[in-house]
């Protein structure tokens, strides 16, 4: 797909709500977006569309990675102090399918008394190339959206359960072609920063790891955090009591690319160990 076609789809997608991910317990810079949002808010009812040229340069209103973009309701992009600058003045609309040409009309007639809505659903990530989760904070004023999105680097609790269910039930299914997509980064076994594990009971080595195929054949007894604490012969003192657990421990977010901590939720499926974790600040 060419920039120029990723650029159109990333600036629609950012107001729609058709992929949308369950809510997640921890959120980075939802409060900083949500201010930027209002922020420019205040501007456009000060300046009106003068309000642009301030939106679609550095300055106050691009954050980091936070940055406010302008469509109105005919699908033209007006401001953007992001990589879809190079779209403005052009109707980008045209490039969503028919059924994401309804919900993208849907979002732009919301009432504007229904104040800042907010969605979420995957894209790339422009820093890492990486597909991820977005939220964005928008709101019509007129026949303006005004609108910030940013990316979710860590999943939730529960998302992280889901991925332990849908891994062990493959295993049981499919054990070779379970382990197979696993340690080949495919099969939906790798979304965000959740990941799984598979470490075979008889010999304590991993058979599978959704994001280091250089621990696999490793003994997992071994393993330890990066500050030297034991990781591998805890858990596997717990599973060996008991068929499912939880445990705490320090390990590296392969999204944030940072030592965080990480909550790992462990099952025994047969003579495996099936292990999904997620990370927490």
């Amino acid at each position: 797909m060419g920039l120029l076609k990723r650029l159109l789809w990333g600036a629609l997608l950012c107001l729609s709500v058709s992929q949308a991910w369950a809510a997640v317990a921890v959120v980075d810079d939802g409060p900083e977006a949500k201010a930027l949002l209002v922020k420019a808010l205040g501007r456009y009812h000060e300046e009106g569309d003068k309000a642009f040229a301030e939106f679609s340069r550095q300055g106050e209103f691009v954050k980091g990675d936070l940055y406010v973009y302008v469509l109105n309701t005919k699908g033209v992009m007006l401001a953007s102090g992001g990589p879809s600058a190079v779209l403005i003045g052009r109707d980008v609309s045209g490039t969503l399918s028919p059924d994401l040409q309804k919900v993208f009309k849907d979002v732009l007639s919301t009432p504007e008394a229904n104040g800042i809505q907010e969605s979420e659903y995957r894209w790339q990530n422009w820093s890492d190339g990486k597909v991820e989760r977005k939220r964005v904070y928008y709101q019509r004023v007129g026949d303006r959206v005004l609108a910030v999105g940013y990316y979710i680097p860590r999943a939730s609790p529960e998302q992280a359960k889901a991925l332990l269910d849908k891994a062990s039930a493959a295993l049981v299914k499919d054990e070779k072609g379970t382990i197979n997509s696993i340690n080949g980064l495919k099969g939906g076994f790798l979304e965000d920063d959740l990941y799984v594990f598979v470490v075979d009971l008889k010999d304590q080595r991993y058979v599978a790891h959704g994001t280091n195929l250089r621990l696999v054949k490793t003994d997992f007894s071994k393993v330890r955090d990066p500050e030297g604490q034991p990781v591998g012969e805890p858990i596997l003192a717990l599973i060996n009591k008991q068929d499912e657990g939880e445990y705490d421990y320090h390990w590296r977010n392969p999204v944030t690319n940072k030592i965080e901590n990480k909550h790992a939720y462990i099952r025994k499926v047969d003579h495996y160990l099936v292990a999904v974790g997620y990370y927490s600040r």
